[in-house]
């Protein structure tokens, strides 16, 4: 691997820590009843759900890098960090600690990805990927979530942290746009 991959692998570990530090923010900044009220607009679900659900798929991903196998229908619901925020925010820097110690060079590692993608299929499809192509997938899979997140929390009145929720492209375009426009 060259110097510069080197250098672009640890930015993109870099990304899964800035996703998980938004999540730190929008924790220490909402209540626990916030965290775990249901909204019936939001399909019954939790900014806890949402929240747990994003750290299943970054805890999936970093405990497979050292196997190969990644399998996202491994999940734990119901678990004390979609009904706790504190034990979430726990979790989620966890999970930083353990993405800092993360080897830049294992990113182009391949694995095996199994995931259930089909609403008629009784089992789960697999494909080959690559533990930096899962990073940028569950960076990308959290922005979402984090929408979702946003958009339940306004509608229970809870501010977010600036950008919550927001990809990080259209951060970058919204930036140029004002400075274009100033």
């Amino acid at each position: 691997m060259n110097p510069n991959a080197t250098g672009e692998s640890r930015e993109l570990i870099n990304s899964v820590v800035e996703t998980l530090r938004q999540g730190e923010c929008l924790l220490a900044g909402i209540d626990n009843d916030s965290y775990t009220r249901k909204l019936a607009t939001a399909f019954d679900a939790s900014i806890g759900g949402h929240f747990r659900h994003c750290l299943d798929h970054f805890r999936t991903l970093v405990e497979a890098a050292p196997a190969g196998d990644l399998n996202y229908d491994h999940r734990e619901r119901g678990t004390l960090v979609e009904t706790d925020r504190l034990v979430a925010l726990k979790a989620a820097r966890d999970l930083i600690k353990d993405y800092e110690k993360l080897d830049a060079a294992c990113l182009a590692r391949p694995l095996m990805v199994t995931c259930k993608t089909s609403y008629a299929a009784s089992g789960s499809q697999a494909s080959p990927s690559t533990i930096g192509r899962e990073i940028m997938y569950s960076v990308a899979h959290a922005v979402h979530h984090y929408a979702l997140i946003g958009v339940m929390g306004g509608i229970m009145g809870v501010r977010l942290p600036a950008g919550f929720g927001v990809a990080p492209s259209t951060l970058k375009h919204q930036a140029e746009t004002a400075r274009m426009a100033a």
